[in-house]
């Protein structure tokens, strides 16, 4: 029997995701002034394909499509096809900011949604009191 739905394991790897992202967004902004520095991206099509591949489905047909599981992270690529600065430096200081930005309110969102089907499980175990 499994205890819980697959929505707190959707949950964590969406904080998963959000905080690696995080990470790589705040070591781009953290060397915008560091010469020759390439800005650095998380995959995010890496994370989707891992999330459709965990889907479960029944195949009732041949000729349907199969669902594998495989166990991916997300990637961090370098993009190396930019240069903003005199300096070969790759970062660009508004974009980083506003990813950021948008970053958060995914975490954000992502945390008070688990905090309600915690607090729905919560509910449950009191009875509804």
């Amino acid at each position: 029997m499994k205890l819980f739905s697959n929505t707190f394991t959707n949950l964590e790897r969406g904080l998963d995701y959000a905080s690696i992202n995080q990470k790589v967004i705040s070591q781009n902004i953290a060397n915008v002034d560091t010469p020759n520095y390439k800005a650095k991206e998380v995959e995010f099509k890496t994370v989707l394909d891992h999330s459709i591949n965990q889907l479960e489905a029944k195949r009732t047909d041949s000729r349907h499509f199969t669902f594998q599981s495989s166990d991916t992270h997300p990637e961090v690529k370098t993009k190396t096809d930019y240069q903003y600065n005199h300096n070969g430096n790759g970062v660009d200081l508004d974009k980083e900011m506003s990813e950021m930005a948008e970053n958060q309110i995914y975490f954000n969102a992502l945390s008070d949604r688990i905090n309600g089907k915690f607090n729905s499980l919560k509910s449950v175990i009191r009875g509804g009191k």
